[in-house]
């Protein structure tokens, strides 16, 4: 069967993109497995002993300002990631592999210059090894990784989608449509596909959104609560399942990697976006993105704005 994990970061801030990524990884066990045991001789989960192993966790348990990036760059880069940064790429390569498609949209901003060199903190030689040692363990346990991939939204469609729909979450609908459509049929096989997304704010209801990104299949409504929604898709090449769960991040290792992509590449985003402001405004502080030190930012750069011609809806979300 096939597990695909979706989640995002970037939602609630102000300044920066939205990125939305998805984890395919075939497997032969049951429905239910569990990858942390499983490759438990390469990776831990949060609040396990640090002893080497890579953290696949919930973004928000492997990265913030205070611990920095490297945790999340050894968790991203050791695991599926590699293959999308080998040893003297850079950013823009990255996002070609991660998110093809969303590449045009990247560089119409005017602080996207794609040049950072990845890995950013970590020497290649940890991450060398410890992506062999993650690869060798899959390849023993019958683990194998199918399709990565991230949408990015950055702020004027972002503005341009909730204007249109009234609502920020119909850019998490569509972002979320993108990523079914291109994992429902993963690859040349008839095995089931099971989704599982990580869910947010207190909808329940989601048949319409999985019918709409799978339009040939029809979709039927298993469960929907606060506590799960599942529909099943019939009439497809093979069975497809998605699962929509609170706090996903935590009980399915799918789901946690998708978040740290996500937060992972968001980052990475962040730094070009940083780097072009403090290189115009002396002594400016870096920011998140996040309401609250975003104002304090912007009012920092608006001048600067102003003086380059920016249109604050490219650069500013609105909600």
């Amino acid at each position: 069967m096939w597990l695909v994990g979706i989640d995002e970061a970037g939602y609630g801030p102000n300044l920066g993109p939205l990125v939305m990524t998805s984890v395919a990884c075939r497997v032969s066990k049951a429905r239910g497995i569990d990858l942390w045991k499983v490759l438990r001789e390469r990776v831990r989960r949060h609040g396990e002993k640090d002893d080497g192993r890579l953290l696949v966790a919930d973004s928000k348990q492997v990265y913030s300002p205070t611990r920095g990036l490297g945790q999340l760059e050894r968790g991203v880069l050791g695991t599926v990631a590699r293959r999308g940064a080998p040893p003297g790429n850079a950013l823009a390569h990255y996002v070609e592999w991660i998110c093809p498609d969303h590449h045009a949209e990247l560089r119409l901003e005017p602080w996207f210059t794609g040049q950072t060199g990845l890995p950013v903190h970590l020497d290649n030689a940890e991450l060398e090894e410890a992506a062999d040692g993650f690869a060798e363990t899959c390849l023993r346990r019958d683990v194998s990784w199918g399709l990565v991939r991230s949408v990015v939204v950055c702020a004027a469609r972002f503005n341009g989608l909730t204007d249109k729909w009234g609502s920020k979450a119909a850019v998490l609908g569509l972002g979320l449509a993108e990523l079914l459509g291109a994992n429902h049929d993963p690859d040349d096989d008839d095995d089931e596909v099971c989704v599982i997304v990580n869910k947010h704010g207190g909808r329940n209801h989601y048949s319409a959104l999985v019918q709409h990104a799978l339009p040939d299949g029809l979709v039927l409504a298993r469960e929907e609560g606060a506590d799960r929604s599942s529909y099943n898709v019939t009439g497809l090449r093979r069975p497809v399942r998605v699962t929509f769960e609170p706090r996903a991040d935590m009980g399915h290792f799918c789901v946690a990697l998708a978040s740290m992509l996500s937060k992972y590449l968001r980052e990475l985003l962040m730094l070009e976006f940083n780097r072009f402001w403090q290189a115009r405004v002396p002594g400016l502080k870096a920011t998140a993105g996040y309401p609250g030190d975003a104002e304090r930012f912007y009012t920092e750069i608006r001048s600067v704005v102003q003086d380059l011609g920016l249109d604050e809806n490219a650069l500013w979300r609105r909600r």
